[in-house]
């Protein structure tokens, strides 16, 4: 795997745990009848939400997601969500690693989690996709903008997701429960966010029928093929729910609206140079393959509720940073990003795209 697309992890047998590694090999050891096979645990580093590890026991090699330990904002870090999402999905076309278990007894790591299968590949946390060449970055981002749309065409009701979430006033109950998490995380006065709390709800685009949202639609929660431009899977679905899949759509195309410095933006990058298509490229690529039309197009509103949301999303590390509950060691730099997200999107109030 290149350096540029290696996950960082800690070293296997590290202390990086906050649980009993014994209590969960354990559990594991019994819930697969394996009883001599090799076991090992590693946690993998570089996330600001749930805690996830690598688990292997003999030729099973598993991915663990748990819920984060300590006092957490109400809604967030839903594993049980994750799980039940990816086992929906894994018979459709969008790639997702198989789930294997879900556990919600308290006294095995100290939280609910699930294990799901760990898929081999290449996992990019900066959106330029450095180290490839631009024939193949081109192919990446649309094979993005392509396996969005895959999810978008799925019947949520046909996979039993029909209840994941209620099929009308989508963003109106997304303002309302984002603002909540502000009030919630509040610790400072962020102007901006408070001008986006006003605007959000006057501005609300036509209520159609909801699709499977994944909410953190990204680069970095790709893994792709570990040789050739195609998405493997499809990772951390944590925020997804029934919705407006424009909202999907819009926070996808957030790189190239953000700076390099911005988390994952590429915004002033030579794109050309890069092969990275235009946003108005990814976007029209999106649309033609959907195989249920979209009768709406992205409006200044989408974007400005991409970037309000990632504020608050920031400003919930700042928080956990300051309380010592966070789950990456630069959630404090991470989480200053909140005022700047809050600043690109008032910047768009004016309806410029």
């Amino acid at each position: 795997m290149p350096k540029s697309a290696a996950v960082r992890r800690s070293a296997p047998g590290s202390q990086s745990a906050d649980f009993d590694p014994a209590a969960l090999e354990r559990f594991v050891r019994t819930k697969l009848a394996d009883r001599q096979g090799c076991y090992s645990i590693e946690r993998i580093a570089g996330g600001q939400s749930n805690p996830t590890y690598f688990v292997t026991l003999g030729p099973w090699r598993m991915v663990l997601r748990k819920k984060p330990t300590g006092e957490v904002l109400p809604s967030a870090h839903a594993v049980d969500r994750e799980h039940r999402v990816l086992s929906a999905l894994s018979e459709t076309g969008v790639p997702v690693p198989k789930t294997i278990l879900y556990c919600d007894d308290l006294s095995i790591v100290g939280t609910p989690f699930y294990l799901m299968e760990r898929l081999e590949g290449r996992v990019f946390h900066d959106a330029s996709l450095p180290g490839i060449i631009p024939a193949d970055r081109r192919a990446m981002v649309f094979e993005m903008a392509e396996t969005l749309a895959r999810l978008h065409d799925v019947d949520p009701v046909f996979v039993g997701l029909g209840d994941f979430g209620r099929p009308l006033g989508y963003f109106q109950r997304q303002i309302r429960r984002w603002t909540q998490q502000y009030e919630l995380a509040r610790w400072r006065v962020l102007p901006d966010v408070e001008t986006l709390i006003e605007w959000l709800p006057k501005h609300l685009p036509p209520d159609d029928a909801a699709r499977i949202c994944h909410g953190d639609f990204r680069i970095g929660n790709l893994i792709f093929h570990p040789t050739e431009p195609r998405v493997v899977g499809v990772l951390d679905w944590e925020l997804s729910t029934l919705g407006d899949p424009l909202a999907d759509l819009a926070f996808s195309t957030l790189p190239w609206i953000t700076n390099p410095d911005e988390y994952w933006g590429f915004r002033g990058l030579d794109l050309e140079r890069l092969g990275i298509p235009q946003r108005e490229a990814y976007v029209e690529r999106y649309f033609a393959s959907r195989r249920t039309p979209e009768e709406q197009r992205l409006a200044p509103f989408h974007f400005v509720f991409a970037l309000f949301r990632m504020a608050v999303i920031f400003e919930g590390i700042a928080a956990r940073a300051r309380s010592g509950n966070a789950a990456a060691e630069n959630a404090a730099e991470v989480g200053e990003l909140s005022a700047a997200f809050a600043r690109r999107a008032v910047d768009r109030l004016s309806g410029e795209l």
